[in-house]
């Protein structure tokens, strides 16, 4: 496991010249300092741990022990991030089943127009900045498109 940004800055915290947008919101279960989460109740902004390809609000800044605490959510900024898997400088990144970025992976078209597509970009949750691993430590610039 490397780490690309550095010991100085924690895992979840935010780098940078690009100011980040950051909302206070209620956990509605544990959340893990550092990874995706997504909205579960947006009346009250009540946030759980994203899964495999949510829609992610934003990258969870403090853990959350136990339901009900509130907890930072950076949802535009620079934050460091452990991988979930092959991240790539300058590609799209989305949630991993563990609320860790991967890469997006292109969907295969078919030219003859006879298959239907999902779209994924609803899915992606920032830009990765640097190139990593799984496990490494690298830069994601969060913020759906």
């Amino acid at each position: 496991m490397a780490d690309y940004v550095g010991s100085q800055v924690g895992l979840g915290e935010t780098v940078g010249p690009v100011p980040p947008v950051i909302l206070p919101c209620k956990a509605g279960a544990a959340i893990t300092k550092g990874d995706f989460v997504k909205l579960s109740d947006a009346q009250d902004f009540t946030v759980v741990a994203a899964g495999a390809n949510d829609d992610v609000l934003g990258v969870a800044m403090k853990e959350a022990q136990a339901a009900g605490e509130y907890i930072p959510v950076c949802v535009f900024g620079i934050v460091k991030m452990e991988c979930g898997g092959t991240v790539t400088a300058g590609n799209a990144v989305a949630s991993n089943s563990e609320g860790l970025p991967v890469d997006v992976a292109d969907q295969p078209v078919d030219e003859g127009g006879t298959a239907t597509y999902t779209i994924y970009y609803n899915h992606v949750a920032g830009i990765a900045l640097q190139s990593g691993g799984d496990g490494d430590y690298v830069l994601i610039f969060v913020g759906r498109r």
